[in-house]
């Protein structure tokens, strides 16, 4: 089994000190087998901004951790336009990685990040074809029975975890993106961007999605919350291929506990869920950190 901590939208700029140093001390209590960050280290892409989030990912090695990260629209300068359309990425290349399509595997996994952040659009993401191609060649020689995990900062779907009932905006292009991630044989996909915690099979929100489970992550240690969701970050326990369980890790105002134990099942080309919560919920602090599902 390996054990995958997710986190996203850290936003260095706009975060809370306590409880970054809350994550770094609750994940070298429980050692993963492998950290992701998906997107969105810094608030405005600013140097000082990128320094102290590569302090931050430094502080996660020296603890022994296995980091994959890709970066978010954050992540590329908004207000200084000549370095946003000339060198959109160039600061995160400096202090983060120069790889924005990593690669990671584990005896029961294997997980690619995906770059969706773009300088032609403000928030949106896209997806293209080199990418896509990317996904198909990266996964071909994959043993069959392990878990294939794609990972990017916006979501690849339409998910209803917009404002009200409307559904967010998905990636562009995000109908050949669908086809990539079948045809490489995906399992699931995780992304960050909206701040809201969700995981929910593909195939009830696309048609002919197959077997590809969503999870989404809320910020782990941003300021800027909405619709009154507390910090948090995920905790997956991934068996090979057809089982995987999902904790939603939240900040409580003081530490992080659990907020909600779901296991999901492979069953018949399709994603099936159980509460496997064992203990009561604080309502009044994790509620809305409840998995929407």
């Amino acid at each position: 089994m390996a054990r995958i901590a997710h986190l996203s939208d850290i936003h260095f700029g706009a975060n809370d000190p306590d409880i970054v140093a809350a994550t770094i001390a609750w994940l070298k209590e429980k050692q993963p087998d492998l950290v992701i960050i998906s997107g969105d280290l810094t608030q405005r892409a600013r140097e000082q901004q990128f320094r102290d989030a590569a302090a931050y990912l430094q502080a996660l090695r020296q603890n022994g951790h296995r980091l994959l990260v890709v970066p978010g629209n954050h992540d590329v300068p908004l207000y200084d336009i000549l370095r946003r359309f000339i060198s959109p990425l160039g600061r995160y290349k400096r202090h983060i990685s120069d790889e924005l399509c990593p690669w990671a595997e584990t005896d029961e996994a294997a997980i690619l990040g995906i770059n969706t952040a773009r300088s032609l659009t403000i928030k949106d993401g896209r997806i293209n074809e080199e990418q896509m191609q990317l996904i198909r060649q990266r996964f071909r020689g994959v043993a069959a029975n392990k878990s294939r995990i794609l990972v990017t900062h916006h979501p690849l779907f339409e998910l209803p975890i917009g404002h009200g009932n409307e559904l967010s905006e998905a990636v562009g292009r995000h109908e050949d993106a669908l086809k990539a991630i079948a045809d490489a044989g995906i399992h699931l996909t995780l992304a960050g961007h909206f701040h809201r915690t969700y995981a929910e099979a593909a195939s009830k929100m696309v048609k002919d999605a197959g077997p590809i489970l969503v999870i989404q992550a809320g910020t782990a240690t941003s300021t800027r919350l909405r619709n009154q969701e507390p910090q948090s970050f995920n905790w997956l326990h991934v068996e090979q291929g057809d089982r995987m369980e999902l904790q939603v890790i939240v900040w409580n105002g003081k530490d992080f506990q659990r907020a909600s134990h779901v296991g999901f099942a492979l069953e018949q080309g399709q994603w099936q869920s159980e509460d496997l919560a064992t203990q009561p919920v604080a309502k009044d602090n994790m509620r809305s950190a409840q998995i929407q599902s």
